[in-house]
């Protein structure tokens, strides 16, 4: 478990605008320039992004694995050099984004980044260390594996979330609370949506696991403002968001936006 990190420095709650602000305007410009650019613009101090590797090993910003559903070319990105990838344009508007240009663009900006697949581990690591960012970027993955490796490539520099086991294991020890396993959870922060399917994750058992753990629960895509205000009297300490705007406003009304 990582902690006196300086990612986690700024003050709490943590209002993290994911894949940027892509409302009005910028609906369909997710994960781009621009949309980082504005979030950072509207006060947010966290951004999400997800990375994915081209065909030589340049990390960029890019939920999917292809680029049909954001930009105006096809194909994958792990079957493409970046010399191809950059001339996709998101939205028909702007081009793909390496992850240097987005942490060179907004230095004060700090970056929560899904590693989407096992090649871009080597090449998120590598950025990292040239850029000497590992106090505004922090790991995630669905993968514990990746996640394992990652921190064994970066040290104990690099901040890192909870793959799906380790939140399994906050998640069992919210039920059987004298067992007091967070010890075997490995990251800063459990980032997990409210429900699984019929099974709910995040209640007051998970929060105060976690609290005991020393991990921040984050919990992830939250839209609606009474969602919000709930989550939140929990206990958990940041939100992931499709509607920057709105938790913007839950925030502002609750006394404790800082913006950047």
């Amino acid at each position: 478990m990582e902690t006196s990190h300086p990612y986690l420095a700024e003050p709490l709650p943590r209002a993290l605008a994911h894949r940027g602000w892509h409302l009005d305007e910028l609906a369909d410009m997710e994960n781009s320039l621009s949309a980082f650019r504005r979030a950072v613009a509207e006060g947010y101090r966290y951004v999400e992004t997800d990375v994915h590797a081209t065909s030589d090993g340049v990390a960029v910003a890019q939920h999917d694995a292809a680029l049909d559903r954001t930009t105006d070319r096809s194909g994958l990105v792990a079957s493409l050099p970046w010399a191809q990838v950059k001339q996709a344009k998101i939205g028909g508007r702007e081009g793909i984004s390496r992850l240097e240009d987005v942490l060179e663009e907004l230095p004060e900006t700090r970056f929560n980044v899904d590693l989407k697949t096992d090649a871009v581990v080597e090449p998120f690591v590598r950025v990292l260390q040239r850029m000497d960012a590992f106090d505004r970027v922090a790991a995630a993955s669905f993968s514990d594996a990746r996640l394992a490796r990652v921190r064994r490539l970066a040290g104990p520099r690099l901040l890192t979330a909870l793959g799906p086991r380790s939140a399994g294991v906050l998640w069992a020890n919210g039920w059987l609370p004298f067992l007091r396993l967070g010890f075997l959870s490995r990251g800063a922060m459990a980032q997990v949506p409210v429900r699984q399917g019929r099974l709910t994750v995040v209640d007051r058992s998970f929060v105060r696991a976690a609290g005991y753990a020393g991990v921040e629960v984050h919990c992830w895509t939250i839209d609606d403002a009474e969602e919000m205000r709930s989550l939140l009297d929990l206990g958990v300490k940041g939100l992931v968001t499709d509607r920057p705007d709105v938790l913007r406003d839950v925030l502002v009304d609750r006394g404790v936006w800082e913006p950047a």
